[in-house]
């Protein structure tokens, strides 16, 4: 007796302990929940956000090409009895070469070059520079929005995974009871035996149907929990309060032309494009000469022989390559080329736009209209279920019927 108490005792504390860790794992979470943990965890947006830290540094270094540059050199040598030969003096002044003697060589220059003009390269790199950015910018935002719309959809077929296993398991017991109905009318003679299988049949399709509901739960919730950054085991419950009816009176030219004026990802090719542009003014630039403003230091120490020091100049520089005369052009080409492929990107994302909306704006039609046909069928059902109901009273219809 004292072994049967403490088996029962265990099995009990096993039972609390099972119920407390599904509890654990188990947490009620809202559609605004579902779309904040999305955001913060979501590794596309990571990402995104090194891209444009990397186009923002690229903004940042073609500004700087207008800073000047700054080059210092320098070289020490140590000499081994070289040969010197000057070719000015005079030898009656009593100028002895023979008697200099140059055992190491040190010197250093220092060279400044501001640009002045470069053919508006630096000014049309910078201007392209930033659509780039803007169209990282834009990127990011676009896939932001991808992610919110994924997390909505994840979260709806996460209710309707689990209102479907719901469903089931409530047509599953009704199923059983009438098996257990019908095996006991069949022992009474009351029904046939092809009845009863009849019915035991279905509960056993039943089965099959709960079995691909579970199926698809669990599918639903790890993508749900892999999406929000939660362990895959989390047994999440959606809120059914996001459920409404929401009727938009807005047309689908309207629809279209919102879509048209506030995708991201239109908005970023249109800014590629102006980049595209300023590349090819920049690829053009090539043709001008670069004009700078310069300055430079020179230090020189040979022993016994030389000192120079506060040596220093400043002029203007003017810088031309020749092969641009016949090179830039094919660099011209391919800025060209690269604007008509964003021209032709940009009218076929118009036109995956347009099929989008016109999609998304039928499946909204058809959905209204399958709520109303729905609504009929419930009320015509639950009319039939009553009559035939009274008809099976009155024993006018079978109980298969």
């Amino acid at each position: 007796m004292r072994c049967y108490k403490t088996s029962v005792l265990f099995a009990t504390m096993l039972l609390a302990a099972s119920v407390n860790i599904v509890a654990q794992n188990t947490r009620n979470f809202s559609l605004d929940e579902a779309i904040q943990l999305s955001l913060q965890n979501g590794k596309q947006l990571k990402y995104n956000l090194a891209k444009i830290d990397e186009a923002n540094a690229l903004l940042k270094q073609a500004q700087n090409n207008r800073l000047p540059d700054v080059k210092a050199s320098g070289s020490y040598m140590r000499l081994r009895s070289p040969d010197v030969n000057l070719k000015f003096g005079s030898p009656q002044a009593g100028n002895s070469l023979s008697s200099i003697k140059v055992s190491q060589v040190a010197y250093g220059i220092a060279i400044a070059s501001l640009p002045l003009f470069s053919g508006f390269n630096i000014r049309y790199g910078i201007e392209s520079a930033k659509y780039l950015a803007e169209a990282a910018r834009l990127d990011a935002d676009n896939d932001r929005e991808a992610l919110i719309f994924n997390a909505i959809s994840a979260y709806s077929n996460l209710y309707k995974a689990r209102a479907e296993v719901e469903l089931i398991n409530e047509n599953l017991k009704q199923s059983q009871l009438r098996v257990v109905d019908f095996v006991n009318k069949e022992k009474n003679g009351v029904i046939i035996r092809n009845d009863l299988l009849k019915v035991q049949l279905q509960e056993s399709n039943i089965e099959l149907s709960l079995l691909q509901a579970q199926s698809d739960l669990k599918i639903a919730m790890v993508n749900m929990n892999l999406m929000l950054g939660l362990p895959e085991d989390a047994e999440l419950l959606p809120d059914t309060s996001w459920l409404q009816h929401l009727n938009d009176a807005r047309s689908f030219e309207d629809w279209k032309l919102a879509a048209l004026q506030n995708r991201k990802d239109i908005m970023a090719l249109q800014f590629r494009e102006k980049s595209a542009h300023f590349n090819i003014k920049s690829a053009k630039a090539e043709y001008y000469p670069g004009i700078a403003l310069t300055g430079n230091y020179i230090a020189a120490d040979i022993p016994n022989f030389l000192t120079v020091t506060n040596a220093f100049g400043i002029g203007l520089g003017l810088k031309y390559n020749l092969g641009s005369l016949w090179k830039t052009d094919a660099k011209v080409a391919q800025s060209r080329a690269k604007q008509q492929q964003l021209l032709m990107n940009k009218s076929i994302l118009n036109d995956q736009v347009r099929m989008q909306i016109n999609e998304a704006y039928q499946a909204y039609i058809l959905g209204l209209k399958k709520i109303e046909v729905f609504a009929k069928s419930v009320e015509q059902a639950s009319e039939n279920y009553n009559v035939t109901q009274i008809q099976y009273d009155n024993k006018v219809v079978t109980t298969t019927d």
